[in-house]
């Protein structure tokens, strides 16, 4: 088992600043830590080791952990008519109206001024880009009301990739559940992608949802409505992001 490398001068000790992120308590940490199942910069963390959260990448079973006290992250259910922009030219309300004004949050990804639902807002520039890269296999669900005939083509077509103008789409996990109504998984973000996939095998979408985001779900969240996510939320949402991190950013 490999020693992890130093971090340099400062810092908390990692099991004063796993607990605080409510990994576990100190003692069980240690026991992690002990176990191999704690990394500090890609290497295996030690008892007392001292970490900074605005430099340090710190994962646990392979999860990246958010450290840094000064992250917020919220959960909004965005109604139709709002766009998914921190500031619109033309004056319509945005997904950051009725939100604090500090600390400064942005969308992670978007959806179009038409479509409802779960959409995540965060000042985390490195969740944020997990979340939204392809590699981690963030996954998306939406229900969607559609016009047309939902025929056993169609749903093939869309379960296994559809031609659009930026190239075929992944595979999807789509079904039925009633008339006029789809349920679609997605694991990409490209632009109006879920209308456009419709619009492909000939349905026309009329109402889409996001219903949503990884391990994400509120049902009793209501349009308009948002709240911070909690800390259990959080470390479930970290731990599914899985696969090789995006390029981290320089810390600042």
């Amino acid at each position: 088992m490999s020693e992890a490398a130093p971090t340099g001068g400062g810092g908390e000790r990692l099991q004063k600043v796993l607990a605080a992120a409510g990994v576990a308590s100190r003692r069980h940490v240690e026991e992690m830590i002990r176990a191999g199942r704690i990394r500090v910069n890609g290497r295996t963390a030690r008892i007392g080791q001292r970490v900074r959260a605005d430099v340090d990448v710190v994962e646990v079973d392979g999860a990246v952990i958010t450290l840094r006290g000064d992250l917020v992250h919220y959960l909004l259910n965005k109604p139709a008519g709002v766009v998914s922009t921190a500031s619109d030219p033309q004056g319509r309300p945005t997904v950051l109206d009725g939100l604090p004004v500090e600390p400064r949050v942005y969308p992670v990804g978007r959806l179009d001024m038409d479509s409802e639902g779960l959409l995540l807002l965060t000042n985390d520039g490195d969740l944020a880009r997990r979340v939204m890269h392809p590699s981690t296999g963030c996954e998306k669900e939406y229900l969607v009301a559609v016009e047309g005939r939902i025929g056993a083509g169609a749903l093939r077509a869309l379960r296994s990739g559809v031609e659009l103008s930026d190239g075929l789409t992944a595979p999807a996990r789509v079904s039925s559940p009633q008339r006029g109504l789809l349920r679609i998984v997605l694991h990409e973000g490209r632009n109006r992608q879920v209308r456009r996939m419709c619009g492909a095998v000939g349905l026309t979408v009329t109402r889409l949802v996001r219903t949503r985001i990884g391990p994400l779900r509120d049902p009793r969240l209501g349009p308009g409505e948002w709240r911070e996510l909690t800390r259990p939320e959080l470390r479930a949402l970290e731990s599914s992001l899985a696969g090789p991190p995006p390029e981290r950013s320089p810390a600042g």
